[in-house]
Formats: structure tokens, sequence, C-alpha cells
């Protein structure tokens, strides 16, 4: 019989898996580079550590920073005002000269970007429009004309402020009628200009006000503005008419409130030259 042949198959050789060994090669020379690097710098993981958790502290900071402040103002405005002592020992009327500041600009520094932290803190939520504002009158109270200032009729901002900033604002105009008093001027009720604004109030703003701010402090209810060329006049009508005084006497002396409250450190205020106000945040 003849014999069988035999089938002989191909051997197949398996291919060198190269990504694996790519793999081992760089993370053997990633182990060599991080070793030298903690040999030669032996601080380098402290630092990571410091520069990974720095924020987290940066940020617990803050608020502690922010909750002290609103604590010290609270304590500041629900303190019981001293009388008014507008007699000397004799009886004879004490006047006080107008002071002011040296410069409204450098009494007066507080940037947008500083008080919207305290704005953010202590006030509401951004509304969106109107409506919306006023689903969140739970946490505002109303603003309007009274016997420490006058309210200008808003167009683009609504009459609300947070608790703590309509205490605030009531203060300033008890202040300035103080004030007037103490230094023989007529009465005059300050003016209020702008108060809390929504996220459409902002947006049409910006269209006719390019410098007005997108971030705006005024959308948290806690930010209000007090012109400083406008005021209102308080006369008996049966007494003769009073002696014009001029809006920049009267400008000096709400300077001087606010400056008084800034150092006390109940607010922050910014001078707005192009705005002709004094822009006011409680803290």
């Amino acid at each position: 019989m003849p014999t069988p042949r035999k089938t002989y198959q191909p051997v197949r050789h398996r291919r060198p898996v190269r990504g694996r060994g790519k793999f081992l090669v760089g993370f053997a020379l990633a182990v060599v580079l991080l070793a030298l690097l903690r040999y030669f710098v032996p601080g380098l993981g402290a630092s990571i550590k410091q520069h990974f958790y720095h924020d987290d502290a940066a940020v617990v900071d803050a608020a502690d920073t922010l909750r002290m402040a609103q604590q010290h103002t609270d304590s500041l405005l629900l303190t019981r005002r001293p009388p008014l002592a507008l007699l000397d020992a004799q009886g004879r009327p004490v006047k006080h000269r107008v002071v002011s500041v040296p410069t409204f600009a450098d009494a007066f520094p507080d940037l947008n970007d500083v008080q919207l932290a305290s704005a953010k803190y202590s006030g509401i939520a951004q509304c969106a429009d109107r409506d919306e504002a006023l689903r969140s009158l739970d946490r505002l109270v109303y603003i309007g004309d009274c016997p420490y200032y006058a309210v200008k009729p808003l167009h683009h901002s609504i009459p609300y402020l947070v608790p703590r900033a309509a205490t605030l604002l009531s203060e300033i105009g008890r202040n300035f009628l103080d004030s007037l008093a103490a230094k023989g001027i007529p009465f005059h009720k300050m003016m209020v200009t702008s108060v809390l604004r929504t996220q459409q109030d902002v947006e049409r703003l910006r269209r006719h006000n390019g410098n007005a701010s997108e971030q705006s402090c005024h959308q948290y209810g806690t930010t209000f503005d007090i012109s400083y060329n406008n005021f209102v006049r308080v006369q008996d009508p049966d007494l003769p008419p009073q002696v014009e005084t001029w809006a920049v006497t009267l400008k000096s002396v709400l300077a001087e409130v606010l400056n008084d409250q800034r150092r006390r450190g109940t607010c922050y205020v910014k001078y707005e030259y192009r705005q002709s106000c004094f822009h006011v945040t409680v803290r």
C-alpha cells in the first residue's frame, strides 16, 4: 500500500504586542522622572498639595469674612442712635461747618467687583424679569418717599431692597437730615435714583448706557444709588421761602455722611462721575 503523505500546517507566528511594550517603557520613564524630581525638589509635593487645596481654603475664608462683616453691620445698624445736640450747655445754637471729603474719587473707591461679593452673599438670587422679582417679595421690602429720602420715578429698576439695605438707606437719610440741622442748612431730602434691577432691566439699560455693568450689584437687592445733584427741599408752606442752598453744599454734606458710614464698615461706596450718584452696597 502506498504510504500516506503527511500534511503540514504552516506555523503562524504571533506579532509582538508593540503597544504594551511602549506603555511599559513610558511607565518606567515616568517613574524615574518622578523619582528624580522628588530627590532634587523635596518640597514639590507640598507645593502641589497647597496649590490644589488653596482655592477651597480661600473660599472658606471669604465666606467667613463676609459673614463677620454682615454681623458687624447689623450690630451697628441696630445700635440706638444718640440724641442730636443742637444746643450747647449754655443753650446757644451749635453750628458745625461743612467739611466734606478731600476728593470724592479717593474717598469712595469701592469698585463693582468689591461690592459684588457682598451683594451676592447678602442679597437675593438674580431675577430674570419683573414677574420673577415679584415672586421674591418675601425677602424684600418696599421703599418709597418717606421723611428721610425721596425716590425718583424709576424706569430701569423697581423700589425694593433686602431689609438690611433698606435699614442702611434710612440710616443714611436720617444722618443727612441731622447733619443739615447741625450745620444750620435748610432741610433737603436726598434722592434715590436706582434700586433693584432684574436681568431684563440690565439688558435694557445697557442698550442706552454703555457704562452699565452686566454684573450689576443692583440685581441682588443690596444696592442703591443716591444722586448728588438732585435734592428735595423740605419747607413749611406757611413760612417765607428759604434761601436757596447750593447743590455743591448738599453734596458735601452727603459725602460726609457716606464717608462716616463707610469708615464704620456698614457699606461700600463708589463715586459715579458720569451717573452723578453715589453707588452704595450694604456690607
